[in-house]
């Protein structure tokens, strides 16, 4: 990859490390595995994988050329602060197509999406230079993605083994290659990919405009506040204790010990209620945006 955005991925002593870049997640209960099912993300997009939907937008914009293309975005309709359901819908569909839709759903859905980034790059105004086609930019974002789903899954179901990680992970490179991302520049191998984001890691700098804009996030300042006051502090709880250390630092978040077992114990809750719920609830969001997407095809309605 370009050095421009990445240093060499060679590299095998990154400065930062996984205690930094990933969430804490207890090792005490591992992923079932007597059924040898395999492991793939396609299990994985229950309704609780958008848990962490905030604090993933977080992530994605610690990358300076990311933050700034979203900010200044010149494509209203999909501006993340004044419509923030649009803007919800349409990352949480790209997720339920990138990795249930069939080849001509993700086409539609990399055109629609494709229209809208010709209008996502800089000016001579911008502190950054950015392009939204860039595959590097690209590649984190869907890096993002990818760190979001798996912390998640593990959170509900446990540690996955070295054999299941990599396997989960084989099965997700859709979610950078249904844009512009080369099946090339995804990494080979799980290893190779926590080297990668690792390194990658290094280059997430959040300016004070960033750290404002996105402490408006985390406290989901765009949302009405008769929708938003109930559930705050849930949300709130949910999208810190989903941010890895290093992104929380940046932002100045308090994250305690205290809190850590609160989320643990959270988890564990959720995750037995989960075990026993139908497919058809866990899944039912996910299958709903792939159907929705099917009917804007087929009506020729708008995707984005």
């Amino acid at each position: 990859m370009p050095t421009s955005y990445l240093p060499p991925i060679e590299q095998t002593t990154p400065v930062l490390t996984t205690a930094q870049t990933r969430i804490e997640i207890s090792g005490r209960r591992t992923r079932t595995t007597s059924t040898r099912k395999p492991a793939r993300i396609q299990e994985a997009v229950d309704f609780w994988a958008f848990a962490g939907a905030a604090s993933n937008v977080v992530m994605q914009l610690g990358w300076p050329e990311v933050a700034y293309g979203v900010m200044e975005s010149k494509v209203e309709s999909g501006a993340l602060m004044s419509h923030p359901w649009k803007r919800a819908r349409t990352t949480a569909q790209y997720l339920a197509i990138a990795i249930l839709g069939d080849d001509a759903e993700k086409a539609a859905f990399r055109d629609a999406v494709n229209a809208a980034h010709r209008h996502v790059k800089s000016d001579e105004q911008s502190p950054v230079k950015y392009n939204a086609f860039n595959p590097e930019l690209q590649m984190w974002v869907a890096a993002c993605l990818f760190v979001g789903i798996e912390d998640t899954h593990q959170l509900l179901h446990g540690v996955m083994s070295p054999t299941d990680a990599d396997e989960f992970y084989q099965s997700a490179k859709t979610l950078g290659t249904t844009l512009q991302v080369p099946e090339d520049m995804w990494p080979a191998t799980r290893a190779e990919f926590d080297r990668f984001w690792n390194i990658a890691c290094q280059r997430v700098v959040i300016d004070d405009r960033t750290s404002d804009f996105l402490n408006d996030l985390v406290d989901l300042r765009m949302i009405n506040p008769l929708i938003r006051l109930p559930f705050h502090n849930l949300l709130r709880f949910l999208t810190i204790g989903t941010l890895p250390p290093l992104f929380r630092d940046q932002l100045g978040l308090e994250w305690t010990r205290k809190d850590q077992r609160r989320f643990e114990r959270l988890f564990r809750l959720v995750s037995g209620v989960n075990k026993g719920l139908p497919k058809s609830i866990r899944f039912g969001s996910s299958r709903m945006l792939v159907r929705d997407l099917r009917y804007r095809m087929k009506h020729d309605r708008a995707i984005v």
